[in-house]
């Protein structure tokens, strides 16, 4: 504090001052280690109480202080003239630098020369900048199966260089459950809106009950795609440029895909990478043990089946607790469940306390919003 402060400066003054009236039988070094003083501090009081006031004012500050190696005023504007002049006013100083001592001149240096335009605003970038741009973070709440789905495309390269083939992989955020995919020879909006079609019917998806959260590639983002979800009643959720954590769930499963101990690397061709696609989300499916879901796979949760798996589970931990419990320092174990709300980008306290909106599953893409106002209009 500003008291303690005082009391401490008021202290080394009193130190100082006995330093100074020590006998002279009395080493300096003997004195501030006795006192608990240190000795360069005494020295810089000295040396501060010996200069004069236009010497402590310089050393305070140098901001508006005249250097006698400064260029002078007339100098100055001879050099300013010479940046704006035509053959330079569009070169930066690196250029104006070089090119003065390619001609055996050395007027300045590059730092007096941005120092000279940044205190005449001339410095900076002067093409034409697009704005700083804010995109809305993306909310994501599921409660339940069929509640938001999120989905991606990935490559899968094929034994021909430069040639790829395009994985469509449609994800339910409450359970993982892989709801559709596709693989083809290319990636364009017409297959996005045939595969998010089929699947909303298949499942019944009824107007206003599903949000589909996506990055913003050119099938997602395509002007038929968003009417075709506007028909279907579907809301759009669009990831923020350049942050792949907005679509975490999806990038996760597409690293489980490729990271499988079978996992070709390449295929021959579309029905090589369906039929080994096939087999795998048969067993992503079905078979997979989810980390993110307590270790129930993806068709428990979506069907609810867990909470009899869950059952069997606790009976088993129940069993093996009542034939040994001292091996359970802990109590009884308790089977972990799946989590009730699967978020992406939740609300922290911090954020609410400043007041930000803790709605979710809204439209983040700003084409999205208009087409929706102009729907309900």
């Amino acid at each position: 504090s500003l008291g303690h402060a005082r009391s401490d400066e008021q202290w080394e003054r009193s130190m100082n001052l006995l330093v100074d009236n020590r006998p002279e039988v009395v080493p300096l070094i003997k004195a501030c280690e006795a006192l608990a003083i240190n000795r360069s501090s005494v020295y810089w009081r000295r040396g501060r109480r010996e200069l004069n006031e236009q010497q402590k004012q310089a050393n305070r500050s140098r901001k508006h202080c005249q250097q006698s190696r400064a260029l002078t005023a007339e100098e100055r504007n001879r050099l300013l003239a010479l940046f704006n002049a035509d053959e330079f006013v569009d070169q930066p100083p690196m250029e104006i630098y070089h090119t003065l001592l390619e001609r055996g001149e050395n007027l300045c240096s590059i730092s007096t020369m941005h120092r000279l335009l940044r205190e005449n605003k001339q410095n900076g970038d002067r093409r034409v900048q697009r704005a700083p741009q804010r995109h809305a973070i993306p909310r994501l709440c599921a409660t339940q199966p069929n509640e938001v789905w999120s989905w991606d495309c990935s490559k899968l390269r094929t034994h021909t260089t430069g040639v790829y083939l395009t994985l469509y992989v449609v994800l339910d955020l409450f359970s993982r459950f892989v709801v559709a995919w596709m693989v083809s020879r290319k990636e364009n909006s017409a297959l996005a809106q045939q595969l998010m079609d089929e699947a909303t019917h298949r499942y019944s998806i009824k107007p206003n009950q599903l949000t589909i959260h996506q990055d913003r590639g050119s099938p997602m983002i395509a002007h038929r795609y968003i009417d075709l979800m506007g028909e279907l009643g579907v809301t759009l959720s669009h990831s923020r440029p350049r942050v792949s954590n907005d679509n975490a769930m999806s990038e996760a499963q597409f690293k489980t895909q490729k990271y499988q101990p079978d996992y070709p690397g390449r295929f021959n061709h579309v029905a090589h990478a369906t039929e080994w696609c096939t087999d795998y989300f048969e067993w992503y499916n079905f078979s997979h043990h989810h980390s993110g879901l307590a270790g129930y796979t993806p068709e428990q949760v979506f069907t609810g089946r867990y909470k009899e798996i869950a059952i069997i589970k606790q009976q088993a931990l129940d069993d093996r607790y009542q034939a040994n419990p001292e091996r359970f320092v802990n109590g009884r174990p308790v089977i972990a469940m799946p989590k009730e709300k699967v978020l992406i980008n939740p609300i922290s306290p911090e954020e609410l306390a400043e007041g930000v909106s803790n709605a979710v599953n809204f439209p983040t893409l700003n084409r999205v919003k208009e087409k929706s106002t102009l729907t309900l209009n």
